[in-house]
């Protein structure tokens, strides 16, 4: 967090900067282009932090970096602007890193921790270890009989090795015993190195592997001498293999977090029914018994099951166990027309009394439900959807970004893309306020054309973090449809 303050303070403070030195050059403050008039500013690069050691944990901080103009003596011609990392000491002929190729009007550029670590890596340097890096900030002004102006910045990057995506569980204690070709695998969660395991333990002992392969010396993760909530992480099959043992047998859940290094061993109870469906004429399921719409099962509770989609006026219900039976199990309102509110609902078999929710024209949009077997409450949250981006008109700001409009099932946006930036950026939030927590709609590749509407859904701070780019030209009025539940999207140049 104080790396998240000290680089917004960081942007701050350099971006007046760079304003004073604009205002400075310039003949008029009205002039769209900066460098237009710019006689004699020097270039100047600065990095946010000159020796930055990655966290995965922090993989979602910001190493930034901002210049100031430049000069194109005067001439009146733009300065298009390219941002390269590399080794210290080398002639940038095939550099680790572009963040920026030839773009005129940025003063400005940031790359992630988890992204700057994994470029690193796909580089061919190494984990763990240190590494004196150097950006170079190119200006290269229209006008030929200028000169290229060049500023560089030495900084240190200390790189980490990512955690397995893959956790499995091995020992006596476990289902498949002390074969690790055949261990069980763990559930990875929505959280970036969380994985999940729900079932039956026996009597013995157990550690974790990163994969099946049917050796000893790969790497696992064991007990902590000192706490039994603490993992180890041991490179190669190294260091003590402390194993957790388990005294009574039963059903247990786990929750391995091996970002943090830590475990939660719970016993658990049984839900009444392991699979809940929405039934009714306001959702996409209509009213087929026979394939509704599933909720989900939440990973930390198991007695909650979670089901998010659009709904329009008309009723429904939730259908518990199996289907194709309208006389089986049900969770239904107290009341019958109840709206989608939050309360109590009541659990009980038969087709009598029918009791439903009720959706009307006022209370139509998108929900995310969440039902909880274990004490029968029900839980209706509004979901909206925001459009991010300097491309967009809410800039990057997260904490007040513009809502789409929902229209019958389709999210619409309506507006000007490239007001702020003509070649900026943008993706979809389902949530406000927190970058890491939520979900978003990027598009299928960074970089990707305004006018290509393929795209995927992406997990919080785990990403892929891609956006859709506006090129040279693009900026104008545009009416962008998309429909969550069909995964359905248009983009319209209007």
């Amino acid at each position: 967090m104080n790396s998240i303050l000290n680089l917004k303070r960081f942007y701050v403070i350099t971006l007046v900067l760079v304003l004073g030195v604009i205002s400075g050059s310039c003949e008029t403050d009205e002039l769209e282009d900066p460098s237009i008039e710019n006689v004699n500013n020097e270039l100047a690069l600065t990095v946010s932090e000159e020796n930055l050691e990655l966290e995965e944990r922090f993989m979602g901080n910001e190493l930034g970096f901002t210049w100031s103009t430049g000069t194109n003596r005067g001439t009146g011609a733009a300065i298009m602007y390219t941002l390269e990392i590399d080794l210290a000491g080398s002639d940038f002929s095939d550099p680790l890193i572009t963040l920026v190729e030839g773009e005129k009007n940025r003063y400005l550029a940031s790359i992630d921790h988890g992204t700057l670590n994994h470029r690193l890596l796909n580089s061919g340097l190494d984990a763990g270890t240190v590494y004196d890096l150097e950006a170079r900030l190119t200006a290269e002004v229209a006008d030929p009989a200028v000169e290229d102006q060049v500023s560089k910045k030495a900084f240190s990057v200390a790189t980490y090795k990512p955690v397995s995506s893959k956790l499995f569980i091995v020992g006596d204690a476990s289902p498949n015993g002390w074969d690790i070709s055949n261990a069980t695998k763990l559930t990875a969660a929505n959280q970036r190195g969380v994985f999940i395991y729900e079932g039956k333990l026996t009597e013995g002992n157990f550690k974790f592997a990163v994969s099946q392969d049917d050796c000893f010396c790969q790497d696992f993760y064991t007990k902590d001498a000192d706490d039994d909530n603490k993992i180890v992480y041991n490179e190669g099959g190294s260091g003590e293999d402390i194993q957790w043992t388990v005294t009574e047998e039963g059903n247990y859940r786990l929750r391995v977090d091996l970002l943090n290094k830590t475990i939660d061993i719970n016993p658990i109870e049984d839900s009444p029914f392991d699979r809940l469906w929405i039934v009714g004429d306001a959702t996409k399921s209509g009213w087929d018994i026979n394939n509704p719409a599933a909720f989900e099962r939440s990973e930390e509770d198991p007695f909650v099951f979670t089901y998010e989609g659009n709904f329009n006026p008309g009723s429904f219900k939730i259908l518990a166990g199996e289907t194709g039976d309208f006389c089986g199990e049900w969770y239904r309102p107290l009341e019958n027309g109840q709206a989608p509110v939050d309360g109590s609902v009541e659990q009980r078999a038969g087709c009598e009394p029918d009791y439903n929710w009720t959706v009307t024209e006022e209370t139509a949009g998108r929900y995310r439900v969440s039902l909880n077997t274990g004490n029968n409450t029900i839980k209706f949250t509004p979901m909206g959807l925001y459009i991010v981006g300097d491309g967009s008109p809410s800039d990057w700001n997260i904490n007040t970004p513009m809502p789409l409009t929902y229209d019958n099932g389709d999210f619409v946006f309506n507006g000007e893309l490239g007001a702020i930036n003509p070649t900026g950026e943008f993706k979809f939030s389902k949530s406000v306020g927190d970058w890491c927590n939520g979900e978003w709609i990027v598009s299928a590749e960074n970089g990707q054309a305004v006018t290509n509407p393929e795209h995927i859904t992406a997990i919080g701070c785990v990403g892929p973090d891609n956006k859709w780019k506006l090129q040279e030209g693009d900026a104008g009025t545009y009416e962008i449809r998309i429909n969550l539940d069909t995964d359905n999207m248009t983009i319209t140049k209007l």
